[in-house]
C-alpha cells in the first residue's frame, strides 16, 4: 500500500510538472499558432536565473518571479525581431526558426556557464516531508502539485473568462477583423509570447528537481514537451493537464517497476493515445 502512495504521489508530482512547462508551448501551438521549439530553452535560461538569484542569498520566492521576468524580457526582443516574421508562416519555417534559436542558447549558456549541472536549493519550508497521517510525503513534491493546480486554474480564468482571453482568441481566429475592432493585434501577441515563456521559466525552476538543469536541457527535453502538447491536444488546458496526469503516471509506474525499459511505456503510451485520438485527448473531451 505504502508502495503504490509513493508512485502515486510522485506521478502526481511529474505529471504536474510537466504541465506546468509545457502548459506554455500548448498556449503558443494552440491559440498563436506557432510550433516553438525553443519553449524548453525558455525554461532553461529561467531555471537558470533562478539559480544564480538563488545563490547570491535571494529567496526562492524572489528567484521565481526573477526568472519569470528575465526571461519574459529577453524573449520579447526576440518576439519583436524573429517571432513576429513567423506568424502566419508555414510548418517548416517555424520549425526552422525556433530550433535554430534553441541551438543558439545552448551554445550561449554552453558558452558563458559551463556544462556543469545548476540548482536551485529549496528553501528551509520545502525541505524533508510532511506527515498526512497515511504517509509521510516530501513536501517539495506537494508544492509541484499546488503549482500545476493554480497555474491550471489561473490560465483556464485568463483565456476564458477575461477580455484579454477575448482579445487573444479573437486575434487568432481572424487578426484582421479583430484589428479593424480596435483590438491591438501586435501587443496581444506579445503579451501572450511573454506569458508562455514566463510559464516555463517558472516550471524551469520548480521542475529543477526533476528535470536537472544543464546546458542541453532543451534538447534533452524538447520532444517530451511536443509530446504533451500533442496528446492533449494543441491550446486545451484540460487536454494539456490530463496528458500530463496520464503519461506521467505510466512513467512513473514504468520506472518503477521495469526501470530496465527507460522511457519506452512512455512512448509506447503517446504511440496509442495518437492513434486511436489524432486531435489529442482535447478532441475527444468536445466530443463527450
Amino acid at each position: 500500500m505504502q508502495t503504490v502512495l509513493s508512485i502515486a504521489v510522485d506521478a502526481l508530482a511529474y505529471g504536474m510538472v510537466l504541465f506546468v512547462i509545457s502548459i506554455g508551448l500548448s498556449v503558443t501551438m494552440g491559440l498563436m499558432r506557432v510550433i516553438n521549439l525553443a519553449h524548453g530553452a525558455f525554461a532553461m535560461v529561467g531555471g537558470y536565473c533562478a539559480s544564480y538569484v538563488a545563490h547570491a542569498g535571494f529567496g526562492y520566492g524572489i528567484a521565481i518571479v526573477a526568472a519569470m521576468v528575465a526571461t519574459a524580457i529577453i524573449a520579447l526582443p526576440l518576439e519583436r525581431l524573429l517571432y513576429r516574421r513567423i506568424y502566419g508562416a508555414s510548418e517548416l519555417t517555424q520549425v526552422l526558426m525556433t530550433i535554430g534559436i534553441t541551438f543558439c542558447v545552448i551554445g550561449l549558456v554552453n558558452y558563458i556557464f559551463g556544462p556543469t549541472l545548476k540548482t536551485v536549493p529549496l528553501p528551509e519550508a520545502l525541505r524533508g516531508s510532511v506527515d498526512l497521517g497515511f504517509r509521510s510525503v516530501a513536501k517539495y513534491r506537494l508544492f509541484a502539485i499546488l503549482c500545476g493546480l493554480i497555474v491550471a486554474g489561473g490560465l483556464w480564468y485568463l483565456i476564458e473568462r477575461t477580455a484579454f482571453g477575448v482579445r487573444l482568441r479573437a486575434t487568432v481566429d481572424n487578426a484582421n477583423m479583430a484589428a479593424s475592432l480596435g483590438v491591438r493585434t501586435q501587443i496581444v501577441y506579445a503579451a501572450s509570447f511573454a506569458l508562455a515563456v514566463a510559464l516555463a521559466a517558472f516550471g524551469g525552476v520548480v521542475g529543477s528537481e526533476l528535470l536537472p538543469l544543464e546546458p542541453y536541457y532543451a534538447l534533452r527535453y524538447m520532444v517530451t514537451f511536443l509530446v504533451v502538447v500533442s496528446v492533449g491536444g494543441p491550446g486545451s488546458i484540460p487536454g494539456a493537464l490530463l496528458a500530463c496526469l496520464l503519461l506521467g503516471a505510466i512513467d512513473t509506474i514504468g520506472r518503477y517497476l521495469a526501470p530496465e525499459y527507460g522511457e519506452f511505456f512512455f512512448y509506447l503510451a503517446v504511440i496509442v493515445i495518437v492513434t486511436l485520438f489524432p486531435r489529442g485527448l482535447a478532441g475527444r473531451l468536445k466530443k463527450q
